[in-house]
């Protein structure tokens, strides 16, 4: 038996290189062909595509999972699950997690491939046992990534737990294409010797040594590979199918797939990808070697790009990736892939912007640091530690035991605002609340594609502007200005949206103090006072889009 195939073209591929964008329309006319290729898998659901289908292209992804299940008829279909975090950026409670895998399946999952951002099996556990009761395949992800404490037998070892565990195969999920040929062989061997499932390997062309990677581990007895059409391929996103499927034929790998057949299918994605053309950045479509140091995944790379560019950053962007790995040492080494990924990358952005490293620290750092999100390989910089979070002890449990049960609850406040519809609604807004009620009200626009070349993804408001109530209100020079002598505007470090403001005209807050919890990055930041005094005057409120430097308080200063 040859290698098999799983295509990651409908999800993974352009999360990779277009930042998520590609709409349901341009999937569903190429279904049926995909349907007739022969692949072990078709990789179409998980990973970002929930929170963009919501976010960017007013798409109900439930709808999304539908119609390529009544289009795809004789082939897998597979979705990435982040364990507890399921689709998002935090642990969900286990009633949560287990309605919608239920949903899932329902709706046309037949592989579940599972993973952990620390590789953490205890976050993994409950998602695989619940897949199994449903009768889907489950695929143990493990994290590839590289460090003095991440070795072949470690990776072996856990995919022998997974077994045990339940998996029906085994994932060798190399999120940045890290993997080395040499080791790519060693790992497999390590792994066949273990465990009596099939092993997969999906990687990525970030640093061109995938296909190399792939080659090797065929001739060490991997049993699946993961591929993208050519269109969609190179760069951050996976080897191309044809180009392996061709390397392997009339040999003992020989994939049995149709060349004919797969040209005609990457014509069509051809013509798809000049649509988002305007999303490609020269970092994402090209191979380079530094990755091996920021060890930064293809989508939050795209991503990456993308939240400096809105932030008028992107001069900064080398900066960031030389701050990346520095942050991943101090917080123990964790795999870089959602949400970990997510969590470095977004404090190294702001321990550069602000210039004073850990200053400003995300809501997710602090549970990172308190053990919320599992526990990582190596050891966290104590004095880091100390400096975000103080002598708040961490947690020693399976994070998700800490969780209360939300379901219901959520239930409850989606009828009241009138936002379910229908089962899969509930689930929707479980899992992002403040994006799916606009969603689900029906209030969301589709995002416009921008032109080739446009340094932006959406119309924005300028740095030197702030949204105030939906409208565009003074430069912080001119409020300065205006200002009485003794009072400061306390600015907007990055641009988000208001998810709280803590204080109130005639509050006396204290240096340090939480004035406003801001949503940034996919990630909540407390923004803190950097003066004691009296707030004088809150030029924002709860929504409001505030961009970099925009003002949100007046605060008369003590001691002027």
């Amino acid at each position: 038996m040859g290698i098999l195939i799983t295509d990651t073209t409908l999800r993974d591929a352009h999360q990779s290189l277009i930042a998520t964008r590609m709409r349901t329309r341009d999937m569903l006319p190429i279904a049926e062909k995909l349907d007739r290729v022969g692949f072990f898998s078709l990789e179409v659901w998980g990973g970002a595509t929930f929170d963009s289908c919501i976010r960017f292209l007013n798409e109900d992804p439930w709808e999304r999972l539908r119609a390529l299940r009544a289009a795809v008829k004789n082939t897998r279909l597979q979705m990435l699950l982040r364990g507890q975090n399921l689709v998002g950026y935090r642990h969900y409670p286990d009633d949560v997690v287990r309605e919608f895998i239920r949903l899932a399946v329902k709706n046309g999952v037949d592989v579940f491939r599972i993973f952990d951002a620390l590789n953490d099996i205890r976050n993994m556990e409950f998602a695989i046992e619940v897949a199994k009761e449903h009768g889907a395949h489950v695929q143990g992800a493990i994290c590839y990534t590289t460090s003095p404490l991440h070795t072949p037998d470690s990776f072996a070892r856990m995919a022998e737990r997974l077994q045990k565990r339940g998996c029906d195969s085994i994932c060798i999920k190399d999120m940045a294409g890290l993997i080395r040929p040499t080791t790519a062989g060693e790992l497999v061997k390590a792994m066949k010797k273990r465990v009596k499932i099939p092993v997969d390997l999906h990687s990525h062309c970030s640093s061109g040594m995938a296909p190399l990677s792939y080659y090797a581990a065929a001739l060490a007895g991997v049993d699946i590979l993961d591929t993208t059409f050519t269109a969609f391929s190179w760069g951050t996103s996976q080897p191309p199918t044809e180009s392996i499927v061709a390397a392997f034929e009339d040999t003992r790998y020989d994939t049995g797939l149709d060349l004919g057949l797969l040209s005609e299918i990457n014509e069509y994605f051809v013509g798809v990808i000049k649509k988002y053309r305007g999303l490609l950045t020269p970092k994402a479509v090209r191979p380079d070697t530094s990755v091996l140091l920021h060890q930064i995944p293809g989508g939050m790379l795209s991503n990456l790009v993308s939240q400096l560019k809105e932030q008028n950053a992107l001069d900064r962007l080398d900066e960031v990736l030389k701050e990346v790995p520095r942050v991943r040492t101090e917080l123990g080494y964790p795999p870089l892939v959602t949400p970990t990924s997510q969590i470095v990358g977004t404090q190294a952005v702001l321990n550069v912007l602000s210039g004073q490293r850990y200053s400003v620290a995300t809501q997710e750092v602090k549970d990172y640091l308190l053990g919320r999100y599992g526990r990582p390989a190596g050891k966290m910089d104590e004095e880091v530690r100390r400096s975000v979070v103080g002598d708040e002890a961490p947690i020693d449990v399976r994070p998700a035991d800490l969780i209360a049960p939300e379901l219901e609850e959520m239930r409850l406040e989606g009828q009241k605002l009138g936002i379910l519809k229908s089962e899969e609604d509930l689930i929707t807004y479980a899992l992002y609340p403040r994006v799916a009620i606009k969603f689900l009200r029906g209030e969301s626009v589709e995002e416009v594609l921008p032109e080739e070349g446009e340094e932006t993804l959406n119309a924005r408001v300028t740095p030197k502007q702030v949204v105030v109530g939906g409208t565009v209100d003074t430069a912080p020079a001119e409020a300065e200005k205006k200002a009485k002598a003794a009072l400061r505007a306390l600015l907007c470090p990055m641009p988000g949206t208001i998810v709280a403001v803590k204080v109130k005209v005639g509050d006396r807050i204290k240096d340090g103090d939480v004035v406003v919890v801001l949503d940034s990055m996919k990630m909540q930041s407390e923004i803190h006072s950097p003066y004691s005094g009296l707030v004088k005057e809150i030029r924002v409120c709860q929504g409001d889009r505030v961009p970099v430097n925009g003002v949100l308080m007046l605060v008369e200063r003590d001691g002027k």
